[in-house]
């Protein structure tokens, strides 16, 4: 075993617990500057020089690594192959990849986005802003894990759906329900995070009215879950709810997914802009877009989500 992989902190995941953080970076300053960082917050280091490097510590530790920060530029192993063997993986795909780059291409990001990259960090790293996206890293890991949990309590049967309908307005019901609506489709785990990020998405902006600067807001100060459970008990969204229907045709599945909100402009977030990367939030709807299905719309409003995926596999060029 590498000598530094015996620093990790054993597998207990809580929110007050430090992160294991495999640092993929050819640069030996920059590893150190991060390190440095990364120590002050209270985290744990691993490094890797390259992504050849950075894939033979995941195989060997797969359960123990929290987050992934990874440069782009490598030898041997660039970050952008590493990120899609990574993604390519059962067993590693489910840990948030936090991309280092000095570019602020939008090209660039879309070309992270599409191969799994949660988040994207500019060089010279800021610490404030690396805390802020570890700490959403953080949060998406421990979500992905649940997910997971809910995933494997559903498992037989699905084939023989031919449509269902739901209706919710928690997040907990969101989590349990995008568990179940993935069975239904070929590959339930490609699928499970884009439908878990609409139907959350339906429940905080749609029913509960929570918008983007508040939402951003909200997972700085740690009560984004504290304040949905306060609005749920007002009267003005007692009877507002989410209706999330999955149906069967010919030429593949869909999910549909309405709430009972004023929409929002989905349009921006389709894809990552430079200018929300390193917010703490944001990139759900374009990583669905991007990995969870073949084909991702909204109405005009944007109140109605639909994603699809076809029964025919796509060609691979």
């Amino acid at each position: 075993m590498n000598q530094q992989v015996k620093n990790i902190v054993p597998f207990l995941r809580k929110d007050e617990a430090p992160l294991n953080i495999l640092v993929v970076e050819d640069d030996r300053l920059e590893r150190i500057f991060l390190g440095q960082q990364i120590t002050e917050l209270g985290h744990v280091m691993v490094e890797a020089e390259n992504g050849k490097v950075a894939l033979d510590i995941l195989n060997d530790n797969a359960s123990a690594i929290d987050v992934i920060i990874m440069d782009r530029m490598m030898p041997v192993l660039d970050g952008i192959s590493a990120v899609r063997r990574i993604k390519e993986s059962k067993i590693l795909k489910g840990i948030p990849i936090i991309m280092v780059t000095g570019s602020s291409s939008s090209k660039d990001m879309q070309e992270g986005i599409d191969a799994g990259v949660f988040y994207y960090l500019g060089k010279p790293v800021n610490e404030d802003v690396l805390k802020s996206v570890l700490l959403a890293a953080s949060r998406e890991s421990a979500q992905y894990r649940q997910l997971g949990e809910e995933l494997q309590k559903h498992n037989s049967s699905f084939h023989l759906i031919q449509s269902c309908k739901f209706y919710l307005n928690t997040l907990e019901q969101a989590e349990v329900i995008a568990a179940f609506m993935a069975h239904c489709f070929p590959d339930p785990q490609r699928t499970l995070p884009g439908l878990a990020e609409l139907l959350i998405n339906a429940i905080e902006h749609g029913t509960y009215d929570i918008g983007y600067e508040f939402k951003s807001q909200l997972l700085e100060t740690g009560t984004l879950r504290a304040e949905l459970q306060r609005r749920a008990k007002l009267p003005e969204y007692t009877d507002k709810f989410v209706e999330a229907i999955i149906t069967h045709k010919d030429n593949g599945i869909y999910a549909v997914i309405t709430d009972q909100g004023k929409g929002f402009n989905w349009r921006k977030y389709m894809n990552i802009e430079p200018s929300r990367s390193h917010d703490n939030h944001g990139r759900g709807i374009a990583q669905a877009n991007a990995l969870s299905f073949d084909k991702l719309t909204f109405n005009e409003a944007g109140n109605q989500a639909i994603g699809f995926v076809s029964r025919t596999p796509q060609l691979q060029w």
